[in-house]
């Protein structure tokens, strides 16, 4: 049988979230293993758009991962809804920002989050690493790796999933809302001005988040609605993009599109025994408002912590259990916030559609109110 080698804690996951834990824990006395089936070269060269709050950038300074000359402003958020009065309108000078939120590449911050694992004496970071198997035990867990055919099993005092959104696991509650999100880059015919846009449709969201000199478009449609746009060449989709988003202005180019379904994902349990899951892992949100990556980037720095208040012993149960229950809070009402905005706001029923619109209007009209789904969307639970 392979030798078993030891660790403190083993991260399940190299992404931003996984990657953001390990920083986090830089000045602990635990030794931590990194393990990503993936290989690091696929993250840098990942184009994707994360949106990060303010709240987000905060952290990722404390950790000096932030990539500032990467990330592109968001000044001023415009909400409105297709066909019907009201719309609401955020700015950073309300609340003596820089901004309310940002706009960065994937690849970006992956490459600073790397930089800075990197230089950790005390960790290890695996790719290209598959799990085999779990074996678990009161005093840690035994996961069994392979990695370019070679084999090892390492026991962890503490295993961390941080591996992404999870497939069919009966842990795991679905709700499924029947839509997908298609991504892509367009380059607008007018400057952006650092404002971002989320425009509500009978389809679905359709947000413009500005990046770079163009913006990143999360244009959420009924899936057969999404079959037929992927379908079209990319001067059908501009128009129909600018179709959806109206007459503000229009788009004269577009970059690759992907598309994935979408649906809410909560993991009953946080934590079980020595395991914890953390990140899209542990709940994946609808990307409406981009809640879901600064949710998991928040599930990093508590868990780190609460592991620190907990002594000696990464996994135990107390430090386990003060993380799950500090994070209920902002978890359920993350996913209370998204869900209940994309419910209300993806149909086209005529009284809904005038109570939106009283209640955008009520949003713009009353600072108060706006105040607070601003500092929800920046800081999550910490802002109450």
């Amino acid at each position: 049988m392979t030798e078993r080698e030891q660790t403190d804690i083993l991260i399940i996951g190299a992404g931003p979230v996984g990657a953001t834990l390990a920083l986090a824990l830089k000045d602990s006395p635990w030794r931590v293993t990194l393990v990503d089936k993936r290989p690091l070269a696929a993250q840098a060269a990942d184009p994707r758009a994360l949106a990060l709050s303010h709240g987000a950038r905060q952290l990722l300074e404390t950790l000096d991962a932030w990539p500032e000359r990467a990330a592109t402003a968001i000044e001023t958020i415009h909400v409105s809804q297709q066909g019907g009065f009201g719309r609401t309108l955020m700015d950073r000078t309300e609340y003596g920002l820089p901004a309310l939120g940002y706009v960065v590449r994937y690849k970006d911050l992956a490459a600073r989050l790397q930089a800075g694992v990197g230089q950790l004496p005390a960790c290890e970071c695996l790719d290209e690493t598959g799990q085999v198997d779990l074996e678990r035990h009161p005093d840690g867990v035994v996961a069994t790796l392979e990695r370019q055919g070679q084999t090892r099993r390492i026991h962890a005092r503490l295993l961390v999933h941080a591996e992404g959104t999870p497939g069919d696991d009966p842990g795991v509650q679905v709700d499924d809302y029947g839509q997908q999100a298609i991504i892509c880059d367009a380059m607008p015919d007018r400057p952006h001005a650092h404002r971002a846009w989320e425009r509500f449709t009978p389809d679905g969201p359709l947000a413009l988040l500005p990046l770079e000199q163009g913006f990143s478009v999360v244009f959420t449609v009924p899936p057969a609605r999404a079959d037929a746009l992927m379908a079209l060449d990319d001067g059908a989709f501009l128009q129909a993009l600018s179709r959806q988003f109206g007459s503000r202005f229009g788009f004269t180019a577009v970059g690759r599109r992907d598309r994935f379904p979408l649906a809410l994902r909560q993991r009953r349990e946080l934590v079980q025994g020595r395991e914890v899951w953390i990140g899209n892992t542990a709940q994946t949100l609808h990307p409406v408002s981009g809640q879901g990556f600064n949710l998991g980037l928040r599930d990093a720095w508590q868990l780190a912590e609460c592991l620190f208040a907990g002594g000696d012993d990464p996994g135990t149960a107390p430090a386990l259990e003060s993380y799950a229950a500090r994070r209920r809070l902002d978890r359920s009402g993350g996913a209370f916030f998204t869900d209940k905005v994309v419910r209300l706001f993806s149909n086209d029923l005529p009284p809904l559609r005038w109570a939106r619109g009283l209640g955008l209007l009520a949003l713009d009209l009353l600072p108060p109110a706006r105040d607070f789904v601003a500092r929800r969307m920046i800081w999550g639970a910490r802002a109450w």
